[in-house]
């Protein structure tokens, strides 16, 4: 018996390997729609707390409405982006005499061929190149926008019908009331985290877009995004997003100066955001063992590539939730989990 489970476990976990690769392509946006739709119903449920949109707007126009915000929002982040790395990618010719001056720099005060030695451990080092291949990575991410939009769409039409689907689904009350609680108690955990983790991303992207600004760090909202997106990786995103407008700030200026005021001031918003206001508005909705959250990273990393590593600790928080929710799955909850409560 033990045998067969075992068996039927290693098929289920190859089967979905396969099935994650081979449709990663049709699975991503999915995922990305399923995240925008928890954040549009959280501005729903704020939208609510006003008397007369309570009292006056329908349904279906409450979710249009919290829909065309959230839209809104991000045609503005895209554009400003666009300007952003149109500015960035016309600059790119100019940072690398910088790092020139800034190698000669080092060598002078320290006698250390900065050059040579980041050549000989990293090989040829472009630095087009590699931030083009980082903007290729988010335009992959991006690049469904009209797809996500739809799944979207349809998400929010199916929400006015799945009750009654499930009301269909189950004979016995007890059932349906246990499912129904089941769900609602998933509903309202991902959509939580989900807004008040991004309420914290963007209270960080902001004031380190003012701290870029002041710096005179070209490219502040591009960076600014950087931080917000990076947010969601607890642990080590905050530390990547802190050094890479640092790097950074060595090509714009070719100077230590301005790396170290970035590293700092960027540092100290992280360390005060990440240990003082996350938790006080987070509380433990974020359960995860820090060790699986580098698993997690390295594993949708290599399945999903950039939009696998921004999406793998959403993924994993929900698969905690769900698995938490049943007894078969939740030693694994439990595993996953920080300090094994769920």
């Amino acid at each position: 018996m033990n045998l067969a489970k075992a068996a039927r476990l290693f098929i289920i976990i190859i089967g979905s390997g396969i099935i994650l690769v081979w449709g990663k392509d049709l699975l991503i946006p999915f995922v990305l729609s399923v995240i925008l739709w928890f954040i549009i119903k959280e501005v729903r449920n704020g939208l609510l707390k006003i008397k007369w949109v309570r009292k006056y707007f329908p349904f279906w126009l409450q979710s249009m409405l919290s829909a065309l915000i959230i839209l809104l929002i991000i045609l503005v982040i895209v554009n400003l982006l666009g300007n952003n790395i149109q500015q960035l990618s016309q600059k790119l010719p100019t940072y690398e005499p910088n790092l020139e001056k800034f190698g000669n720099m080092i060598n002078q005060q320290f006698n250390i061929d900065i050059l040579a030695e980041v050549q000989k451990f990293m090989g040829e080092f472009d630095f087009s190149n590699m931030l083009g291949s980082f903007f290729n990575g988010l335009s992959e991410l991006f690049g469904n926008a009209f797809l996500i939009v739809l799944y979207v769409l349809f998400l929010m039409m199916e929400e006015t019908t799945f009750t009654r689907k499930l009301d269909a689904m189950y004979t016995d009350p007890e059932e349906l009331a246990k499912t129904k609680k089941m769900l609602a108690k998933i509903d309202h955990s991902m959509g939580s985290y989900f807004a008040l983790k991004s309420l914290v991303s963007v209270l960080t992207g902001v004031l380190s877009y003012f701290a870029l600004l002041i710096i005179g760090v070209e490219a502040a909202v591009f960076w600014a995004f950087l931080i917000f997106i990076l947010n969601y990786i607890p642990t080590i995103g905050s530390l990547i997003a802190t050094i890479f407008p640092a790097i950074f700030a060595i090509f714009q200026f070719g100077e230590l100066q301005p790396f170290l005021l970035v590293l700092v001031i960027v540092g100290i918003i992280q360390l005060i955001i990440g240990n003082l206001v996350e938790p006080k508005l987070m509380g433990n909705s974020l359960n995860i063992s820090t060790f699986v959250v580098m698993l997690t990273l390295s594993l949708w990393g290599i399945i999903w590539g950039v939009a696998g590593m921004l999406l793998s600790v959403p993924i994993t928080v929900i698969m905690i939730i769900i698995f938490a929710e049943f007894k078969e799955t939740r030693p694994v909850a439990i595993m996953l989990s920080e300090k094994g409560k769920v």
